[in-house]
């Protein structure tokens, strides 16, 4: 199945809702300031989307640290640990501010793997190439992800916009880091075209 890190919709969430106990709810009764209830729902129901990527991303990261093998792998085993830490930071940072808003961040493991709507990684341990071309794909869908949660943070909350957009400027450049083991002298992308992971995998191991 094609990895596809997208904003976990409305639809999911209500879904979700609906098999939790009544300690366990999105929102409580109450938000910031400035703010009414509906705004804050979306402002909640956005950032809750990104909180539950980004622990999966997290654990994905640190899955790719101890599997990857081959030449450079030092190098790479080195620069995944410190994206690890800051984006469990940026969970953390969603999850206080969902708290902010009234709403109640669920972080459980069985919660989380509800919630989202994608497979797991598909890489076990591989070359330093493959899960780079691979991590390529979920940074992609991770970060266009980001987009769609910042166009909807905009019309209902600033503060929960600016938050997704900072985040979103480490996210690239941390993408860039992947890219720039995966980018001809010339400019050309391994992964250009690949639709999943193993095809990701597969074209940059054959760069």
């Amino acid at each position: 199945m094609a990895r596809s890190l997208k904003t976990v919709y409305v639809a999911s969430i209500r879904r979700t809702r609906s098999k939790r106990s009544k300690n366990m709810s999105t929102n409580a009764k109450f938000t910031v300031p400035g703010l009414n209830e509906k705004e804050a729902d979306a402002a909640v129901q956005a950032l809750d989307g990104r909180m539950v990527a980004l622990i999966d991303l997290a654990l994905t990261l640190k899955h790719i640290h101890w599997n990857v093998v081959g030449p450079n792998f030092i190098g790479v085993h080195e620069m995944l640990d410190p994206q690890v830490e800051a984006v469990n930071g940026m969970v953390d940072n969603l999850a206080e501010r969902i708290a902010t808003l009234g709403g109640v961040p669920v972080g459980t493991p069985g919660s989380i793997a509800e919630r989202r709507n994608w497979s797991d990684y598909s890489i076990g341990k591989g070359l330093v190439t493959e899960h780079l071309g691979a991590l390529d794909l979920v940074y992609s869908g991770v970060n266009e992800g980001h987009r769609d949660a910042i166009a909807k943070a905009a019309k209902v909350d600033p503060v929960s916009e600016d938050m997704l957009i900072a985040q979103l400027a480490d996210l690239e450049l941390f993408q860039w880091f992947v890219r720039a083991h995966l980018e001809s002298s010339d400019g050309k992308l391994a992964t250009v075209g690949a639709s999943t992971e193993e095809e990701a995998a597969k074209k940059a191991a054959n760069q």
